[in-house]
Parts: structure tokens; C-alpha cells; sequence
């Protein structure tokens, strides 16, 4: 990768309400991808020439494609919208060298804004393959709006959040009691990718600033995240805003995150979480660096068979 750039835009704001893409959401996307194509300006490449994927917020939205369009014409990026499915896939692809190889089963955990993608795996004799996956229509953003913080009660606002992601979670998850036996049986672990994961491996570490080298790739136990949750809640908002691995941007939503994690670790509990500072971004990547790879190995096949049917001509004839 040679190069990063990160922005909480909230482009889901509101969306769970109106259906539609906010104003003021749209213009804090347009204006952090503007600067992505500033950027890639600047390196000199073609923005045209570049893969780039909008998620829950743009599929949900009826104005999602008009403002695919409208950052097109303005950016020159194009946005692909992707389903729920590419978005598991992708989120998986980033994760895989995280997956413990000796566990028989591991549950992928990508959180977003408006949705969050499960990807349930087992081991074979290959690696671990996907077996089966949903989409919870609940993310960060969609969690906060439909659960406001109260004044009092943290507890049971918080409770009621874990409560909500549950029953969704119910509704489309594996149906195998053995294969969720490996999870309370410890044979399988969790991989959460999200900056709401993030940070609360940053609360966990005690960071006085965020580190990725020290958050990609730790593994925390159950109790260590609901011990994170348990102080986020009695830190409260101005507390939490002045987290250094949290600020103000994301002071609303962390415990949202939290509440999601803390979630699918009742449905499926098992003891160790790993968490991801990557995801659907390097599964992208991935992706698209195994391509030519393919169109290589395709051509290749092509003039294998050429030649052989060259080779085999002169023998036919005589």
C-alpha cells in the first residue's frame, strides 16, 4: 500500500429515518473523496484506472446512485455499489493471514455504518471456507439513531442495544447446533474488523495515542472486551470524546460498536476475539492484485493449447 487516508463522514446518517442520503452526509463524502482524488492526482494516476466500492449506505438509499453519479462528475471516481455478499467476501479476503490455522471454525465480524457482515467458517483441508454468512441491517450509525443515549440508565441503553442486534442476529444465523458447539467448546475464535473494534482494543491497551502496529492482530479474551465496554459506558460521552484512541468523531458510536460485538459473543460465545485494523479496503486490494495473476495463467493456457494443437497437426498428417 503506498498510501492511506481515513475520514469519519457518517454518510449513513439519517438514512434508517428518511431512506434517503442526508445533505450534509453527502457533502462531508463528496469532499473527503475529493481529496482521495487529489491524492491520486498527485501521484499521477488515473482515477478511472482504480477500483473503489460504496457499501450499505448507497444500497439502502434511493438517492444512493444519484450520488454515485454526482461524485463521478465531479471526482472522476467511480463507485461501484456492492452487495451485502462481495462486502462479506472482501471483509473476509483482508482478514484470512489473521485466522488462527488450528481453529475449526472462526466467525468474521466486519461492523459498518449501516449494516454489519458475518461470515461464518470452517476448516478443511484447504483452510478455513466460508460456510455461511448474513448481513445484520444494524451498524454503528443506524444502532446510535435508534437507541439515543439517555441521560440516565447507561446500563440499560446500552443492554437495549445488545438486546436489538440480537433478535437480527437470530433471524439469519447458522442453524447447526455442532458446528456452534465449537464455539462454546473453544475450538473457534473471532476476527472483529471496525474502527469501533479498534478502539476498543485501544481502550483495552491503555493507549495514550493509537497505534496500529500494537491493535492489528491482538487478541483479547471475552472479558477483556466486555471490560472495555464496562469502562466506556462509565466514561460518558465527554469522557469518551476525550479518548485519545476515540475522540469526538467517533464518541457516539463506540459503544454502539461495542454493543454489536457484545452481541454476537452471546449468540456465539467463544473466548478469544482478534481484531482487525483491516477488512474490506486490503480484501479489495487483494483481490485485484490476484487478478492479472489470473489473465497470466489464462494466457498461458492459451498458448499451451496452441502450441499443442500446432505440435499435433504434422503427425495427424502423415
Amino acid at each position: 500500500m503506498v498510501d492511506s487516508f481515513s475520514r469519519i463522514v457518517r454518510l449513513g446518517e439519517g438514512l434508517s429515518r428518511t431512506g434517503l442520503l442526508d445533505d450534509n452526509a453527502m457533502e462531508r463524502a463528496y469532499e473527503a473523496l475529493s481529496l482521495c482524488a487529489e491524492r491520486i492526482a498527485r501521484r499521477g494516476l488515473k482515477a478511472e484506472n482504480l477500483s473503489a466500492v460504496a457499501t450499505q449506505a448507497c444500497r439502502g438509499a434511493s438517492n444512493g446512485v444519484a450520488f454515485i453519479e454526482r461524485v463521478r462528475k465531479g471526482t472522476g471516481l467511480n463507485l461501484r455499489i456492492i452487495d451485502p455478499i462481495e462486502e462479506a467476501r472482501l471483509s473476509v479476503a483482508g482478514c484470512l493471514n489473521l485466522i488462527d490455522p488450528a481453529s475449526e471454525a472462526v466467525l468474521v465480524i466486519d461492523v459498518g455504518g449501516g449494516s454489519t457482515e458475518l461470515s461464518w467458517m470452517r476448516r478443511t483441508e484447504q483452510g478455513h471456507d466460508t460456510l455461511a454468512w448474513m448481513s445484520v441491517p444494524l451498524g454503528v450509525v443506524t444502532l446510535a439513531e435508534r437507541h439515543p443515549e439517555p441521560q440516565g440508565s447507561p446500563r440499560n441503553w446500552y443492554e437495549a442495544m445488545v438486546a436489538d442486534v440480537g433478535e437480527a442476529i437470530a433471524k439469519g444465523a447458522p442453524d447447526d447446533p455442532a458446528y456452534h458447539s465449537l464455539y462454546k467448546q473453544g475450538r473457534a475464535h473471532m476476527v472483529g474488523t471496525s474502527g469501533a473494534i479498534t478502539s476498543l482494543a485501544g481502550i483495552h491497551l491503555g493507549l495514550r495515542r493509537y497505534q496500529r502496529d500494537l491493535v492489528d492482530g491482538l487478541w483479547m479474551t471475552r472479558s477483556d472486551c466486555e471490560a472495555a465496554a464496562n469502562r466506556l459506558i462509565s466514561l460518558g460521552p465527554d469522557g469518551r470524546a476525550a479518548e485519545n484512541c476515540i475522540g469526538p468523531d467517533r464518541a457516539d458510536l463506540v459503544l454502539a460498536g461495542a454493543a454489536i460485538l457484545e452481541a454476537v459473543q452471546r449468540a456465539w460465545p467463544c473466548e478469544r476475539v482478534r481484531v482487525a485494523d483491516r477488512g474490506l479496503r486490503e480484501g479489495l486490494l487483494l483481490t485485484m492484485m490476484s487478478e492479472p495473476n489470473r489473465a497470466t495463467r489464462k494466457r498461458r493456457r492459451r498458448r499451451r493449447r496452441s502450441r499443442g494443437a500446432t505440435n499435433a497437426a504434422p503427425a495427424s498428417a502423415t
